[in-house]
């Protein structure tokens, strides 16, 4: 039987009273009171393909390991008095590490997997196996430069971070794949294969990016910023990024028709139609085929932006366009 909404209040109110007037927490949301616990989630979210799959989520929807390293820090903090004796510093320390290097955090991994190893313990030689591999992906993770940035000929690459021309940036980039890549070889059956798969992945973008960046100082900057996204598109295509790399390409493509017109206006007679058709088809492609993806996060973006692109060509010449 349907109770009239006019007694709803009443009950609730009722109901409350019985209670002392609090509702009954939700035991989700309570504080953690063992290590074991956030230990237990770690170890099932640390093999986890991160390359190929979103990182795992708990049940407040935040990152599993962001979520892991701040209810070991929260436990550290509310049970201080109980964890004084430093009986679970080795596993506290471990868990912190594999957290911080799922996090990309690998210098604080290294420095949390060497506390465990003071100990002596039965994590001595994984904690210490685990140091020496967060160190080698911190290295390689410095070398490079912000690609954000052009870098400034005449000061050099030591004061820029980065290198000043193409030749050094195809260098350092290489260097720092091939020591990743080497790092790969050791680590081939372990969970460490996916975080280097993933720093590969930055680094290839760290790349394109940089030709990017720089594409507008040299005549053909443009093919090859567009060359070098192709390539991280190829490269990565079974990465969880795949079609975020597509839709860069994608927007690249569109710059370049924009940008294309703004020099070449469609009234004069510098303008060539079909290369700048074979631009549009190559972006509404890339765009089609990233909002034809149900259930892809980009989906919705790359509608709106094939739409506003689409637009733009039939303002240049709406006979020429059949879409």
């Amino acid at each position: 039987m349907r109770l009239p909404r006019a007694l709803i209040p009443g009950l609730l109110a009722l109901i409350l009273s019985a209670c002392g007037g609090k509702l009954a927490p939700d035991p989700r949301f309570e504080p953690t009171e063992s290590v074991l616990e956030v230990v237990a989630v770690l170890r099932r979210h640390v093999p986890d393909d991160t390359y190929r799959f979103p990182p795992a989520v708990d049940f407040a929807g935040r990152n599993v390991y962001r979520a892991s390293l701040v209810r070991l820090e929260n436990l550290e903090r509310v049970h201080a008095d109980a964890l004084r004796s430093g009986y679970m510093d080795e596993v506290i320390a471990f868990a912190k590490g594999r957290a911080l290097e799922r996090l990309r955090a690998f210098e604080l991994a290294a420095e949390a997997f060497r506390r465990a190893a003071l100990r002596k313990g039965t994590l001595e030689m994984e904690a210490l196996r685990s140091a020496a591999l967060c160190d080698a992906l911190a290295e390689a993770a410095r070398i490079g430069f912000d690609p954000v940035r052009p870098p400034d000929r005449e000061a050099g690459a030591d004061e820029l971070g980065g290198p000043a021309n193409a030749e050094e940036a195809l260098d350092a980039f290489e260097q720092r794949v091939a020591l990743l890549e080497a790092i790969a070889e050791d680590v081939e059956d372990a969970h460490y294969g996916y975080v280097v798969q993933e720093e590969i992945e930055r680094a290839d973008m760290a790349r394109a990016r940089w030709f990017e960046a720089m594409r507008l100082l040299s005549p053909e900057g443009n093919v090859r910023a567009l060359a070098e996204r192709q390539r991280l598109v190829v490269r990565q295509r079974e990465s969880r990024n795949a079609n975020s790399h597509m839709l860069a390409l994608a927007d690249l493509y569109a710059d370049v028709a924009v940008e294309y017109v703004e020099s070449n206006p469609p009234q004069g007679l510098l303008f060539d139609p079909p290369a700048f058709e074979e631009m549009v088809d190559a972006a509404s492609r890339l765009y089609e085929a990233v909002a034809n993806q149900d259930g892809a996060p980009e989906k919705l973006a790359a509608q709106q932006r094939l739409e506003a692109f689409l637009a733009f060509t039939l303002q240049v010449d709406r006979d020429r366009f059949t879409r």
